[in-house]
């Protein structure tokens, strides 16, 4: 009987896990470039006694854990801005972003202008060129245009190209909490595809994650009745033990 209440209790653990990634997919519903999260669940067994002592071998006991998080790298809407500075990209490819931490990517592409002249995320980070340095304009520099290939130029000339990459390795991503990756094995795209004026919303669909809230709830609480019962089972089982060795 324990060990069913075990087994139950690390179901309701996977879907406490579940259930944060959800909410996180929700809180970002509206966050430009997100990708949402899923959850892998494995089976894990328990080590089986094997001892000559035993009359009879103990069975398997199959546990539930999280195997790990994937992210769905599936395009998001492309909406239309008209600013000169948002830009979106074709799929499977990434912008690079400066970080204190090293090169990270995104496909987040509303970027602004900060008061040094970068080109720079919402959050501050400089948005690299090809040649490492980030995009840097002059104070007199208008009319931004930003070519599908990433070349980037104002009524001045030219001011660079962007640094667009793409992870080749997508299982060895990892994404910090500025909806950024890094790992993956990034390469330079040859032939990157680049729309100014647009940003890509996230890729959450926002019915499903609504309906998964539901059912890992109704999940959790019929395991939760479920580890009520057994308890109430091992509780009477004690009591008519004693009883009976009275």
């Amino acid at each position: 009987m324990e060990n069913a209440e075990l087994v139950g209790l690390s179901r309701q653990i996977t879907l406490r896990r579940q259930l944060s990634i959800v909410a996180n997919n929700l809180a970002n519903m509206n966050t430009t470039g997100f990708k949402s999260e899923n959850l892998l669940f494995e089976e894990y067994l328990q080590h089986k006694g094997t001892h000559n002592d035993f009359e009879r071998r103990d069975r398997p006991v199959s546990y539930v854990q999280d195997d790990r998080t994937i992210t769905n790298m599936s395009v998001g809407a492309m909406v239309s801005t008209g600013k000169e500075t948002d830009v979106a990209l074709e799929e499977g490819q990434f912008f690079t972003i400066q970080t204190p931490a090293g090169d990270r990517y995104t496909r987040n592409g509303a970027f602004v202008v900060d008061l040094d002249g970068q080109l720079t995320t919402s959050e501050g980070s400089p948005v690299l060129s090809v040649d490492g340095g980030p995009i840097v304009f002059e104070d007199l520099d208008s009319n931004i245009s930003i070519a599908r290939d990433g070349t980037v130029t104002t009524d001045h000339g030219p001011g660079g190209r962007l640094a667009i990459a793409e992870l080749t390795a997508p299982d060895a991503d990892r994404r910090t909490s500025e909806n950024l990756f890094f790992g993956g094995n990034p390469q330079p795209v040859a032939n990157p595809g680049v729309l100014q004026g647009f940003i890509e919303k996230s890729n959450v669909e926002g019915v499903r994650e609504v309906s998964n809230i539901i059912e890992i709830t109704r999940a959790y609480e019929r395991i939760a009745k479920q580890i009520q019962r057994q308890d109430e089972i091992r509780r009477e089982a004690i009591r008519t033990l004693g009883r009976l060795e009275a």
